[in-house]
């Protein structure tokens, strides 16, 4: 039976509280969920093991697909500067100095909203603990899941200013903690089924104090290895270099890095870098995986403890968002209405964007990785692609479609 909405949390014994729904994570999937609860007057509490001002300043994804950003609109959670953001419908390739322009926001009808993944996050703490009074709990250190096959699930923690454990029953707990989170772990054996997929090879991930130096997003083709390039605002840009996985970013010195960038994305026509300091460097190694379900007893997996898309196509802060909105919607119709039906084809629902992310992730991976593959049919299939969705239109729509996540479910 649905308990009750309270939208304050309960001191139920000396020990311990209890609320609706317990959300592990302050990432955009809890974060969005945290403030849709709120909003319906669900009681729920919100634990992050880091603190505020560190998730409020970590460089991650940096485009928002343009349903999301109606999406949260709809919901009173896109703030100024969401809406102000830059648009984007257009992304280069270039390929034996050669550049292919792909407008797909003329072939859709949307486009990208250029908003770091920092810059949400920060308006949607705001929005949840500033202004709608949230309950959201820093640095809570030895989290766990507890009961999740019970109707009376728990989490418990480590209180980071008394030093004491305390635990919080509830109804449901969200984990939306990402792959490595106390959510995923709570899980025994033989629970759920993860699917992975490794891309075998790795990405240089740079963040320069440098302004953009295309008015778009460039990927660069090179038998050299794969380039990118990414406004992160007007002084920052993002940049990608392919490299060994498992590469150390000492292996990349300044000099090397601006040097690979202007040969991997060097075409005839094109500006030159704006080159800078490099303030960022990381090696991701490249893979995906999808948990399924991803829902186990009474623990809902969100973002990135329910699937992980490889930065190919921009796609992994936009499915966190996806999870979040379908979460939100399950919990308003079970406590509001008593229906049942959203928790129990929650899963379901997420997974048929999920995987048409993957498929279209894998694609793009193709043609970006191609040329650097040292294979020459993969190096041909990948031209063969890049031609097709430049200068087909009908080809082109199709992409574009993908690419922009309009052609998948809402």
């Amino acid at each position: 039976m649905r308990q009750d909405a309270d939208a304050s949390t309960r001191i139920s014994t000396p020990g311990g509280e209890t609320t609706s729904v317990v959300i592990v994570g302050a990432g955009p999937a809890g974060l969005t969920l945290a403030n849709l609860l709120q909003s319906e007057g669900v009681g729920c509490v919100l634990l992050e093991a880091e603190s505020r001002e560190f998730i409020e300043a970590l460089p991650r994804a940096g485009f928002l697909e343009e349903w999301a950003v109606r999406a949260l609109e709809r919901r009173g959670l896109a703030g100024p500067g969401l809406l102000g953001a830059e648009a984007q419908g257009d992304c280069e390739f270039r390929l034996d100095g050669t550049r292919h322009v792909f407008r797909y926001g003329a072939l859709s009808g949307q486009r990208h909203i250029v908003y770091p993944q920092q810059f949400l996050v920060t308006d949607l703490v705001r929005a949840f603990a500033d202004e709608a009074g949230g309950d959201v709990r820093f640095g809570a250190r030895d989290v766990a899941v507890h009961g999740i096959r019970t109707s009376r699930p728990s989490v418990s923690y480590t209180d980071p200013e008394t030093g004491q454990q305390r635990t919080v029953s509830c109804d449901f707990v969200a984990g939306c903690d990402g792959a490595r989170g106390s959510s995923r772990t709570a899980i025994p054996d033989g629970g759920i089924e993860v699917f992975r997929h490794n891309l075998g090879v790795g990405w240089l991930a740079l963040l320069a104090e440098a302004p953009p130096s295309a008015e778009r997003v460039v990927f660069g083709l090179h038998p050299q290895g794969f380039a990118a390039h990414m406004a992160r605002g007007p002084q920052v840009t993002r940049y990608y270099l392919e490299c060994p996985p498992g590469d150390s970013p000492d292996n990349w010195p300044h000099e090397r890095v601006w040097s690979e960038l202007r040969t991997r994305l060097g075409a005839r026509d094109a500006e030159p870098l704006n080159e800078g300091d490099v303030i960022e460097r990381r090696v991701l190694d490249m893979h995906n995986y999808v948990v399924e379900p991803m829902t186990y007893g009474r623990l809902h997996l969100a973002g990135d403890a329910a699937h992980l898309v490889a930065p190919v196509a921009a796609k992994g802060m936009n499915l966190a968002l996806n999870d979040a909105l379908l979460l939100a919607d399950a919990f308003r119709a079970y406590y509001r209405e008593g229906d049942e039906s959203g928790l129990e084809g929650y899963s379901d629902a997420c997974l048929r964007r999920v995987w048409q992310y993957q498929d279209f992730n894998r694609w793009v991976s193709e043609i970006v990785h191609g040329p650097s593959s040292g294979d020459p049919f993969r190096a041909g299939v990948a031209a063969a692609r890049l031609r097709r969705m430049t200068r087909s239109e009908k080809a082109g729509r199709a992409v574009a479609g993908l690419y922009i996540g309009s052609d998948a479910d809402h």
